[in-house]
């Protein structure tokens, strides 16, 4: 029977991120896709036109109708009344919550009351966060934690019951690599690294968190499914890349 994962999020009308990039990964990955939308967006590369959320009392609905899954990924959640109805339903199996605060374009897309239950309701429910440096910054502050110092930002989201957290380095300073740092409660971090490439892709924290709830989803414990994830999102970099130099030559 095919492995089936539940993401949770907003729907994206230029493809590039939400939904429809966690079944696009899900389907690389040869697994089976049901869907919560939370918000239904109007957006480009560029800019972000239209919000439009999607009544809690749906968005627990669908939950409820997906039915059994193996893995579940939280993307976009817009408001409080929404969180409170994910943490509500959420079904008994491993989470992955990718923290969108806002999007690339700089648009929020969480209210600060939605944040605040974000960490205080349904962070003790997750097995694994997914922030990167901006989207870490910001929780900790909430939480009251203004240290400079990763590992202080990270233990002040331990604390709050997220069984591990996963920092995505892309907006790191190195030029020459890219470092995600896995943390789990009392460990040091394991580190992932790779090559940082010349192309800009929107998504791939989505396609990042999808790949890892996916790889889940088919076995693999946390830190290979990690592994998995970022290879795949590597790939992808790669092939961004080749496009965008096979267009220089053609111009």
């Amino acid at each position: 029977m095919t492995a089936c994962v539940l993401f949770i999020g907003g729907m994206d009308s230029s493809g590039g991120a939400g939904l429809l990039r966690d079944c696009a990964t899900a389907a690389q990955c040869g697994i089976t896709a049901r869907v919560a939308v939370t918000a239904v967006t109007a957006q480009t590369d560029r800019t972000v036109t239209a919000v439009h959320p999607i009544a809690p009392e749906v968005v627990a609905a669908q939950i409820r109708a997906a039915g059994q899954v193996a893995a579940v990924k939280i993307g976009m959640l817009c408001s409080a009344a929404i969180v409170n109805a994910v943490a509500a339903t959420l079904p008994a199996a491993p989470c992955i919550l990718d923290p969108v605060l806002c999007s690339s374009s700089g648009h929020d897309l969480i209210d600060t009351a939605g944040t605040d239950l974000l960490l205080g309701r349904l962070l003790p429910k997750v097995d694994l966060l997914t922030p990167n440096l901006p989207e870490l910054a910001m929780l900790a502050r909430r939480l009251g934690v203004i240290a400079p110092e990763e590992r202080a930002r990270v233990t002040a989201l331990l604390e709050r019951g997220c069984r591990a957290v996963l920092v995505k380095g892309g907006h790191g300073a190195s030029p020459d690599t890219s470092e995600d740092r896995l943390y789990l409660p009392n460990a040091e971090p394991v580190v992932f690294s790779a090559p940082r490439i010349d192309a800009t892709l929107r998504g791939t924290g989505c396609q990042l968190a999808s790949a890892i709830a996916a790889h889940l989803s088919l076995g693999n414990d946390l830190q290979g499914a990690v592994a998995a994830a970022k290879s795949r999102v590597q790939h992808s970099f790669w092939a961004a890349a080749s496009d965008k130099a096979a267009i220089s030559r053609q111009v």
